[in-house]
């Protein structure tokens, strides 16, 4: 509250130049994006930051690069793991992707009783499916929105353990199944209230900011991975 940063002088966003060096001569020609909310784009605005978000600036950096890349986005609002996987699996794969982004379990943490390995499988299904069809694939370990200055104080302690687990999951599901893996769940600014939208559930141009950012990262480290 009360900052003065703006994505040009916030110390975890882009410096400019950073995407295009990190992505140089990337590979990928088709990117499909699928999720809930979070996929889709809910951030709410902040001062200082572009209304742009995460997956969509992901995409613009890898268009930067190669501009004639294909973008579909399938990500829709309140869907939890396995609704994901029963309506955008199959419209993913028919996208022919060569890189994919894996965005969901959101809504199933929010609920007491999130069931880890219900989601774990639906993950799971979706990254061997995309990759064995040749996608490689991002995942997420989200913020955890706990944080959140709209989060009742009574519900904090659950939803963070919630949400620290669906991370922790996610995070070992990445490691054996081979994703391009961006951890947000313990970074420096998770909890800083200008990460989240005043609707308790969502975070806000900052922090989709800073998520491409990491993204990027990540993409330019498995780029600079011999195969």
């Amino acid at each position: 509250m009360g900052s003065t940063l703006t994505e040009a002088t916030d110390p975890y966003c882009l410096r400019e130049g950073e995407a295009a060096e990190l992505l140089r001569g990337h590979p990928w020609r088709r990117f499909v994006v699928l999720g809930d909310s979070v996929a889709e784009g809910l951030c709410e605005p902040v001062d200082g930051y572009p209304d742009v978000q995460w997956a969509d600036r992901i995409a613009a950096e890898l268009r930067a690069v190669q501009p004639g890349l294909a973008y579909l986005n399938l990500g829709r609002r309140g869907l939890r793991a396995h609704e994901v996987r029963a309506a955008q699996l199959g419209p993913a794969l028919a996208f022919n992707p060569d890189l994919a982004l894996v965005v969901c379990g959101g809504n199933d943490a929010f609920r007491s009783g999130y069931d880890a390995d219900a989601v774990d499988a639906e993950l799971a299904a979706m990254i061997t499916a995309l990759r064995d069809a040749g996608a490689d694939v991002i995942t997420v370990g989200m913020f955890d929105v706990s944080h959140s200055p709209a989060v009742p104080a009574a519900l904090r302690a659950g939803l963070g353990a919630r949400m620290r687990r669906l991370a922790a999951h996610t995070g070992r599901l990445a490691a054996r199944l081979g994703t391009v893996h961006v951890h947000l769940t313990d970074h420096p600014a998770v909890a800083d209230p200008s990460l989240y939208s005043s609707d308790g559930r969502h975070g806000s141009a900052r922090s989709d900011a800073i998520a491409a950012a990491e993204t990027v990262r990540a993409l330019g480290a498995r780029l600079a991975t011999p195969a």
